[in-house]
C-alpha cells in the first residue's frame, strides 16, 4: 500500500482548520478517553498521514507534580493504524529554547514504554502537570527525554500505542511515530526544517515501538532524515516473552498484550471467549484500567494457566494463537537507518537470546548494527546506565560522524566503562534540575564528552 498517497486515493484533501489553543496554565489535563482533543475531525480521513488536525499548548511536570519551566506543544495528527486505515494519534513536542542558529534544529523522537491500555499511562496525559498516572513509566522517562533537550534537540514524545492503547501491535508503532515526526516538521509554529536530521530512541516496550520505525521508514516516510535508531532491549519476541514470563514477578506484562491484541485480532477474541474462565475475563477487562507498575504488581506471579479451561501450552499452540504470535515479531523488515540495540545479558524481561536472533537477521538484510551486549546489567538497570551510550551515538549521527567498523557484539559492562559515569554525571545534574524544576538549558559538550 502506498501510505503517502492515501489522501489522494478518496479523491478529495481534507481542509478543516482547528484553531490552535493557547496554554493554560491551571487547567487540570483530562483522561484520554474524557478529552475531546483526541477526537478526529469530521473528514480527517482525507488529510495526508502526518497531517495536524488540533494543537494546544501544555504545561510539563515532573511525575506530574514539580512543573517545569517549559512549554509542551501537543499535536493530534492523522496517521495509519496496522493495516493501513486511517488513524489518528498525538505527540507532544518540546523544542528547546536556544537553538544552533547555522543548522537545522535535530529532532528526536522518543518513545516511552507505555506498556499499558489505560490513556494515564499515555504520555500525552502522563508528562501533563496535574497527570494522575502513578505507575506510568512515562513519568520517570521525562529524565531521558529532558537529556536530550539538554542536546540541543527537539524532542517528540508520541503516544505510539494510538487512542486504544494497543500495546504490542505490529508495525502500527513504527506508522505512529514517523507520522508524528512529519507532524511536528509540518506544523510551522515549532519552526522546525523538514532537513533537520532525525533521531530514534526509545527502551524496553519504547525500543519495541523505536525497531517498528526503523523497519518501516524505508517503505512509510523516506522523506525524513532519520539518521540513527537506538533500540535499547527491544521485545523482539512478544510470543517468546509470554511464554517466558508467565507465573513470574512480572506476568502483567504479557498479560497486558494479550488483553490488547484481543482488540485487533478477532481470532486471539474469540480463542479467550471460549477458554479462558470468567475470572480470566474479569482479570483482561480490568487491565483496561491499570497502568504497567500496578499490573505488574497485581499479577506479580500469576499463572494464566489457573484462567483457562484447558492447559495453557496447547491453547498457545494453536493456529489462531500462533498465528498472533508470528505476526507481532520483529524482524519482518531491514531497518534501513543505522542502529545501536542495547541489551543487557543477565534480562529477566526480554531474553539476550531473541535479541542475539534479531540483531543477526539485521545484518543478514545488510543493516549497519552496532550492538552492544551488556554482561553485568539487568532489564532495569541498564535503562539509565546506557542513556550516556545511546545519547553520545545519537550526537554522533546527528553531526554526520563516521560509522564505527566495529559492529561485534561486545561483553565490555556498561558500568565498568569511565564514559558512562562521566554521562551519568551530567544525566544526574539534568535530573536534579527536573526535580527541582530548574530550567534545563543546553549545556556547551566537553572535551569528555565526545
Amino acid at each position: 500500500m502506498d501510505f503517502g498517497n492515501a489522501a489522494e486515493a478518496t479523491g478529495a484533501e481534507w481542509i478543516g482548520q482547528v484553531p490552535h489553543q493557547e496554554l493554560q496554565p491551571r487547567q487540570r489535563p483530562q483522561l484520554p478517553d474524557s478529552d475531546s482533543f483526541y477526537l478526529p475531525p469530521d473528514g480527517f480521513e482525507h488529510a495526508r498521514p502526518g497531517t495536524v488536525l488540533r494543537s494546544r499548548d501544555v504545561s510539563l511536570a515532573f511525575m506530574g507534580l514539580v512543573p517545569q519551566k517549559l512549554t509542551g506543544t501537543q499535536l493530534l495528527y492523522r496517521t495509519v493504524d496496522m493495516n493501513g486505515l486511517p488513524d489518528t494519534t498525538v505527540t507532544t513536542v518540546i523544542v528547546p529554547t536556544e537553538r544552533d542558529s547555522v543548522r537545522p534544529c535535530p529532532i528526536v523522537s522518543y518513545q516511552c514504554a507505555i506498556d499499558a491500555i489505560s490513556g494515564r499511562c499515555f504520555p500525552s496525559y502522563a508528562l501533563r502537570r496535574g497527570a494522575k498516572a502513578v505507575g506510568a513509566l512515562a513519568q520517570f522517562e521525562f529524565l531521558l527525554i529532558s537529556a536530550a533537550l539538554a542536546e540541543g534537540w527537539a524532542v517528540s514524545v508520541p503516544d505510539h500505542e494510538g487512542s486504544d492503547g494497543i500495546w504490542g501491535a505490529p508495525r502500527e508503532p513504527g506508522y505512529h511515530i514517523l507520522d508524528g515526526l512529519r507532524a511536528a516538521l509540518n506544523f510551522e509554529p515549532l519552526n522546525l526544517s523538514q532537513e533537520a536530521p532525525v533521531g530514534l530512541w526509545g527502551y524496553s516496550g519504547g525500543g519495541l515501538a523505536t525497531a517498528w520505525a526503523a523497519e518501516t521508514y524505508a517503505q512509510y516516510a523516506p522523506e525524513l532524515n532519520v539518521v540513527g535508531a537506538v533500540l535499547g532491549s527491544p521485545v523482539a519476541d512478544l510470543g517468546s516473552a509470554y511464554r517466558r514470563l508467565n507465573g513470574s514477578r512480572f506476568s502483567g506484562l504479557p498479560a497486558l498484550v494479550v488483553a490488547a491484541l484481543t482488540h485487533v485480532y478477532p481470532e486471539l477474541d474469540r480463542v479467550i471467549d471460549q477458554h479462558a474462565t470468567p475470572d480470566g475475563k474479569k482479570m483482561l477487562a480490568r487491565l483496561h484500567r491499570m497502568t504497567t507498575a500496578h499490573a505488574v504488581l497485581w499479577l506479580s506471579g500469576k499463572d494464566m494457566d489457573d484462567l483457562v479451561d484447558r492447559p495453557l501450552q496447547e491453547i498457545l499452540d494453536t493456529p489462531e494463537v500462533q498465528h498472533v504470535f508470528e505476526s507481532i515479531k520483529l524482524g519482518t523488515s531491514t531497518p534501513t537507518p543505522p542502529v545501536l540495540i542495547v541489551q543487557a545479558v543477565h534480562d529477566k524481561i526480554v531474553s539476550v537470546d531473541d535479541i542475539d536472533r534479531l540483531s543477526e537477521t539485521y545484518e543478514r538484510g545488510g543493516a549497519h548494527v552496532t550492538y552492544h551486549r551488556d554482561m553485568f546489567s539487568e532489564h532495569m538497570l541498564l535503562h539509565p546506565l546506557s542513556a550516556p551510550m545511546a545519547l553520545r551515538w545519537l550526537r554522533d549521527r546527528i553531526n554526520d560522524r563516521p560509522l564505527s567498523e566495529n559492529r561485534l557484539r561486545t561483553q565490555w559492562p556498561t558500568m565498568l566503562n569511565p564514559s558512562t559515569y562521566r554521562g551519568m554525571l551530567r544525566l544526574g545534574f539534568i535530573s536534579a534540575k527536573v526535580i527541582l524544576g530548574r530550567r534545563v538549558e543546553r549545556r556547551p559538550l566537553s572535551v569528555l564528552d565526545q
